[in-house]
């Protein structure tokens, strides 16, 4: 059994993020190079964008990672390029898309490498409709909807929100970084919630240091499976890649995560403490934090599609419509409801707070209404 972190009385003072971790992968841009060598593997192809380059496996290479092989046999692909395009979906073996980069080499299969063509060094402006709610010449405050990524990375080369913030902002989004113009914190594709995007250079970093130095003040509604005891309280422990799983995040109590804590108090429970709603605040920011640490202490959000991964024993006594409506839904049950911040020019406190998104209310007004229980002349 996995070492769960503890739970601790909880701390006065806000939390915030600090700065987002670099975008995962590297981008496509391989041009027109030499061709790909061979070695023992037979391999076709060239290291053209528009792909794709062919290799098979021999014997004599089963049993190692694949993606250490396919960067032996195809030096104008790093390793860590080809693992961004395994997460892309874009590397098969035998025609079946590969998903897991230290998977084992299969001896005699075909492995086909498919590299997009290169994204332009800057996102193109893409019209697609914002939430705005604040917005001066400094900074936009938004509330992000679920389902939009925020910005460029393999799998998601457009639609994301820097595409929309560009149309939008238009030449004032011109700070940061080429890929992520004006972000100085995310949400998970599937998080929605309050956002908030710089658009000078005073305000990415006067809010980078707010969310580095955990000035800023955020706090998470979470829908959870079962009753946190305490109450309230806070989880700690170290976060980091989960070394079975690239994709997923994992307590680390034995190195190779960072620190993570995590403040949360019950809001409301339903069913006998069977589903509860948290407000989760962030002492440290770290990637799925909510999700794991609430996942270790066995409590992962209604709907995580990367924590929740069997039926969870509350779900049980759960009405049949209602328990229904709880496993199908979509996405990780989490929105950003509040975030409050120091304006980088004026000094004036700004504070914002939305509420959950039509899906998660609506879930939470059928927990509601079971718990009221049918009304006069209802069956």
């Amino acid at each position: 059994m996995p070492d769960k972190p503890p739970i601790r009385s909880p701390a006065p003072g806000p939390a915030a993020l600090p700065a987002p971790p670099g975008a995962a992968g590297a981008q496509a841009a391989l041009g027109s190079g030499p061709a790909l060598a061979s070695g023992p593997a037979q391999t076709t192809g060239s290291a053209q964008a528009t792909g794709p380059a062919q290799v098979r496996a021999e014997s004599s290479d089963a049993g190692g990672r694949v993606d250490r092989f396919l960067a032996a046999r195809l030096p104008a692909l790093s390793r860590a390029r080809l693992q961004a395009l395994i997460a892309a979906g874009a590397v098969c073996r035998d025609g079946t898309p590969l998903r897991d980069a230290s998977e084992a080499v299969r001896g005699g299969a075909l492995y086909m490498v498919t590299v997009p063509p290169p994204r332009p060094a800057r996102p193109e402006g893409q019209v697609i409709p914002l939430t705005i709610l604040f917005e001066d010449r400094d900074l936009v405050v938004l509330d992000k909807p679920p389902g939009l990524v925020v910005h460029p990375a393999p799998g998601n080369e457009d639609g994301t929100l820097v595409n929309a913030l560009i149309a939008h902002c238009g030449a004032e989004l011109a700070v940061g970084g080429e890929q992520r113009p004006g972000i100085v914190h995310r949400l998970d594709k599937d998080t929605s919630g309050v956002m908030v995007a710089a658009k000078t250079e005073v305000a990415l970093a006067g809010l980078a240091a707010a969310f580095a130095g955990r000035t800023a003040d955020r706090s998470y509604l979470a829908l959870v499976w079962g009753c946190p005891a305490p109450t309230v309280g806070e989880i700690e422990g170290p976060i980091g890649r989960d070394p079975r799983d690239r994709k997923r995040m994992a307590i680390r109590p034995h190195g190779g995560g960072r620190e993570a804590l995590t403040r949360y108090r019950t809001l409301r429970a339903w069913a006998g403490g069977a589903v509860s709603l948290l407000e989760c605040r962030l002492a440290t920011g770290r990637t799925h934090q909510i999700r794991v640490h609430l996942a270790a202490r066995g409590h992962p959000l209604v709907g995580d599609p990367v924590y929740l991964r069997r039926v969870p024993a509350q779900a049980r006594g759960l009405e049949a419509g209602l328990r229904g409506r709880l496993l199908d839904f979509p996405r990780q049950a989490l929105h950003a409801a509040r975030l409050g911040f120091v304006h980088p020019r004026t000094g004036a406190a700004l504070a914002f707070e939305t509420p959950p998104p039509p899906d998660m209310a609506a879930l939470l007004a059928a927990l509601d209404a079971a718990a009221e229980g049918p009304r006069e002349g209802q069956p």
